[in-house]
């Protein structure tokens, strides 16, 4: 049953997430609304469900802790790009690193503030 409501759920805010992407300009920017909000929506709206407020919480903190690392990511990976002539799989590899040491920093910052 949970799939079935995270599916509902999941493809009503693709859906309205699509509808926003087409009308911000420019289109560059619709990806940002593709469906990654929505699944994460629905999975919390799932985890309040079945593990109740404070797990749910943690798990959004740690989202926001992704979505971050990933603005990170792209941000680095768009400079460089910019800015030098090297492979964009040795960047995309390097910037994998880069957002993988940014999500363990927002971590390890997060766990010393709840503790």
């Amino acid at each position: 049953m949970d799939y079935v409501i995270r599916f509902l759920i999941g493809g009503a805010v693709v859906s309205s997430f699509a509808l926003l992407g087409d009308v911000i300009r420019p289109k560059s920017f619709a990806g940002i609304f593709g469906a990654a909000p929505s699944v994460a929506l629905a999975t919390l709206a799932l985890t309040l469900k079945s593990q109740g407020a404070p797990y749910t919480a943690i798990e959004a903190r740690s989202m926001m802790i992704g979505a971050a690392a990933t603005g990170v990511y792209a941000w680095m990976c768009t400079r460089v790009m910019w800015k030098s002539q090297a492979s964009i799989r040795v960047i995309t590899i390097l910037g994998l690193v880069v957002w993988a040491a940014t999500a363990f920093l927002g971590w390890f910052c997060l766990s010393r503030m709840v503790s």
